[in-house]
Formats: structure tokens, C-alpha cells, sequence
């Protein structure tokens, strides 16, 4: 774990962004296209530890950034090229525009001041995205990757987020994945190579500090 002071200087409220992958109704919810993904993302607490992130960086003044997944009625635009996208189609619950699906998922709630980033495509929350442009004009130093999944999106988003330049933090019980010892050596053999991976508690210790005000 990283010592406090480390992670502190990482996380200057004024250049910190939370990012939060995927926690939608769709996907976290109790109606959720993918119910083993869904279960595990609250029974490990990980959907709990993202609110908790969330509610802090509102009070603190960290900017937090929603990125959802979801596609046309139409399915005009979409990704075919994998088997993840071709199994997605036929799932029963549809990630459509428009949908409660969609929405970010209870207990995560959304301020006036968050942005909703969507995608049509791909598998990255960053890449082909507004993400990238926000991060630059809000003048983002340090992001923080919470959500779902440790198996697809979430990897995608902190090499992403890297080769961009940033600094990541990955909060370990903020992020899920499946089977659920997937999760803990993803973390170990991967993300931990590229990123600061940290616990919700250590990571809110830093929000507590005073506020900076964000410049316009």
C-alpha cells in the first residue's frame, strides 16, 4: 500500500478526477444484463466503496465523471468484432440509449457538477470518448478508476489513462470483476504494475483534506 503522504500528494482534490465504469442499472443494478457481475459487484462491497467515493468527491470538490456504455435501439454503430459484443446483443436486458438501463445505479448518486460521458462503442471508457478532452480542460493530474469490470473495462481504462499521461489510482474495493478471485490478481499481476492501487479508506483520508478551489 502506498504511505499516506505518497497518496496524498497524488490526490490534490484541484487535479484529481474520479472516474466511475459501468456502475449503471444495467449492468450493477438488481435488473442487470449481467446478474453473476452484478452480485458480486455488491455483495464484495465495491458498489458501496463507489458511492462512498462519489459522496466525498462532492464534498471535497474532486470532479467525478460517470462513463456509461450503451447503444442503439438500432444497434447502428456498435462494435461486432468480439464475442463480448456479439453475446451482448442477445443478453435480455439491452444497454439502450434512453433506458433506466442506462441510469448510474443506486447508491451512487449524481450532483448538478458530474459529467455523464456515454459511449456507442468499444470497450473503453477513455478511448474514442469525451473522457480525454475533460480530463485535459479540467486539468486533471491524477485519475481514480472505480466500477466495473476488472475483466474488460476497467483494465482498459487505466492503460488508457496512462498512455495518456496521467497518474491512476486504483482503490482495490472500489472495482469488481468475475469470478471474484479474478478481481484481487488482476489488481496484483497487472493494474498494480501501471497504477497506485490503494484502499477506499485511504483514498477518502485524502478528500478529507482542506478544499482547493478547481480552476475554471
Amino acid at each position: 500500500m502506498p504511505s499516506y503522504d505518497r497518496l496524498s500528494a497524488l490526490l490534490d482534490p484541484a487535479t484529481t478526477v474520479l472516474l466511475t465504469v459501468e456502475c449503471q442499472q444495467g449492468v450493477v443494478g438488481p435488473d442487470s444484463a449481467l446478474p453473476e457481475l452484478a452480485k458480486e459487484a455488491r455483495d464484495s462491497g465495491a458498489l458501496a466503496n463507489v458511492a462512498r467515493l462519489v459522496a466525498a468527491a462532492h464534498e471535497s470538490g474532486v470532479q467525478v465523471i460517470h462513463a456509461i456504455a450503451e447503444r442503439r435501439p438500432d444497434g447502428r454503430g456498435a462494435n461486432h468484432n468480439a464475442r463480448l459484443f456479439r453475446a451482448a446483443e442477445r443478453l435480455p436486458v439491452q444497454q439502450l440509449s434512453g433506458t433506466e438501463a442506462v441510469r448510474v445505479a443506486a447508491p451512487i448518486e449524481v450532483a448538478e457538477q458530474d459529467f455523464v460521458v456515454r459511449r456507442l462503442h468499444g470497450l473503453s471508457p477513455i478511448q474514442g470518448t469525451d473522457v480525454d478532452a475533460l480530463l485535459r480542460n479540467l486539468g486533471c493530474r491524477a485519475l481514480i478508476v472505480t466500477g466495473v469490470s476488472a475483466n474488460v473495462a476497467i483494465p482498459n481504462a487505466v492503460f488508457d489513462a496512462v498512455n495518456r499521461g496521467y497518474v491512476v489510482v486504483v482503490p482495490r474495493d472500489a472495482i469488481a470483476g468475475v469470478p471474484s478471485d479474478y478481481t484481487p490478481a488482476m489488481i496484483s499481476h497487472t493494474l498494480a504494475l501501471v497504477a497506485t492501487v490503494a484502499t477506499t479508506d485511504e483514498v477518502l483520508g485524502c478528500f478529507g483534506r482542506p478544499r482547493r478551489v478547481r480552476p475554471a
